[in-house]
């Protein structure tokens, strides 16, 4: 059975939440994910894949509403961390033409305070 584990952390002025995923994302395990994106609320968020083999159409639409209702409440967003399996699903869906990514956790926190990032 897959199973996913979320670590929660905060960026360096305390007012991002970094979800560090470690598992694959999956419809088998994206609840995970919703429950705690539900306990952080519309703040600044960040979600690092550096440990996520894999995604699927569950996972990724999770990721998007919960970027849609970021910009909606006047928040940030970043994915961080993709491995090549997965930039090619962003690619292959062209949602890496939408989503702001970066290349580690703590890269997007400091493009955050410095106000770069959307």
């Amino acid at each position: 059975m897959e199973h996913l584990e979320v670590h929660r952390d905060l960026g360096a002025t305390g007012s991002t939440s970094i979800l560090r995923l470690h598992g694959p994302l999956s419809l088998a395990t994206v609840g995970v994910l919703v429950e705690n994106l539900r306990e952080i609320g519309n703040v600044d968020t960040v979600i690092d894949v550096s440990y996520v083999p894999y995604i699927d159409s569950a996972g990724l639409g999770t990721i998007l509403s919960h970027w849609t209702q970021t910009k909606r409440t006047g928040h940030r967003f970043a994915l961080t961390g993709c491995s090549p399996r997965i930039d090619l699903l962003l690619d292959i869906t062209k949602v890496n033409t939408i989503l702001p990514m970066f290349g580690t956790a703590e890269e997007a926190d400091r493009e955050f305070i410095a106000g770069h990032a959307t």
